[in-house]
């Protein structure tokens, strides 16, 4: 038995005639009873109780239009998921990422990616992570990296980077020597920081107030280079994630924040309530097997 024929079957069931399953299918009306002739044939079963009103189905016609209706549902989703797969061939997605972060963990796994499906394209956009939550809210952006906690609900979130934050200082600093400080010997520092779409800034701000003091903001920005350089130049102190630090220049110094230390989550979002491809589906499945 053709899935074709099964779909006929339903399809004079629930008209009730041959003549309007027929029009339906675009098919003449001796062909559709044909079909119906040799599906009771092969069944070894009348399917329907045939009258000039209206075809009913027999008890055993009843048994066959039930499981007649699962199969076609277990097809139409076998068809699905094979257009899921054909769609791994081609697809493109906007991933946003903060300027803040070493980005070559997250070139490592677009690299991988591509390599198995390398028909699908990137836009890659950065920015800071309230930002980019925000562009994931709206539906503008399909993924992004930010610092966790979110400020909005709703989304789904693997975390791959959970560390501390260092004191960054010149080398010529009186603390550049130090293995360790404390949040409140910085009460009396300049502090240079990435501008309020970071979320960063709001950790390291509320750090200090904890702490018992308000930090002395001379200058903020939204790249990294431009901190990095400002913070060698001997104008003001900083903080970085450790990850990060690992790519600073000979000219500053980081040093580890003992009292309180200041916690760092890094983490891959999405909207939770939106509906995903296969492709996204698939690429959250790739990133948490490499992003740990």
């Amino acid at each position: 038995m053709e899935i074709k024929h099964i779909q006929y079957f339903i399809e004079v069931t629930e008209t009730g005639s041959f003549t309007k399953a027929a029009n339906r299918l675009y098919i003449t009306q001796p062909a559709i009873s044909r079909i119906i002739k040799s599906i009771e044939e092969e069944l070894g079963f009348t399917l329907f109780i045939r009258s000039r009103k209206k075809l009913v189905l027999t008890e055993e016609g009843q048994v066959v239009y039930q499981h007649a209706k699962k199969i076609e549902e277990q097809y139409r989703k076998l068809l699905a998921d094979l257009d899921q797969f054909q769609q791994l061939k081609k697809g493109h997605m906007r991933i946003g990422l903060p300027s803040i972060t070493n980005a070559f963990f997250f070139s490592q796994l677009i690299a991988s990616f591509h390599h198995k499906y390398p028909e699908i394209t990137f836009q890659l956009e950065e920015d800071g992570s309230k930002r980019i939550e925000e562009k994931v809210h709206q539906e503008e952006l399909d993924f992004g990296v930010v610092v966790l906690p979110t400020t909005q609900e709703g989304f789904a979130s693997h975390v791959f980077i959970h560390e501390g934050l260092k004191l960054i200082v010149p080398v010529s600093h009186r603390f550049a020597q130090r293995k360790s400080i404390t949040l409140n010997e910085l009460e009396n520092e300049a502090f240079i920081m990435f501008n309020q779409d970071f979320s960063l800034r709001e950790s390291i701000v509320k750090a200090c107030e904890d702490a018992g003091f308000k930090p002395k903001i001379i200058l903020e920005t939204s790249q990294l280079d431009f901190i990095e350089e400002m913070v060698a130049s001997n104008i003001g102190i900083t903080f970085l994630p450790d990850s990060t630090c690992q790519e600073l220049t000979r000219e500053v110094t980081a040093v580890a924040v003992a009292n309180p230390t200041i916690e760092w989550k890094l983490a891959l979002i999405w909207k939770q309530d939106s509906h995903l491809s296969y492709v996204m589906k698939e690429f959250i499945r790739f990133a948490k097997q490499t992003l740990i």
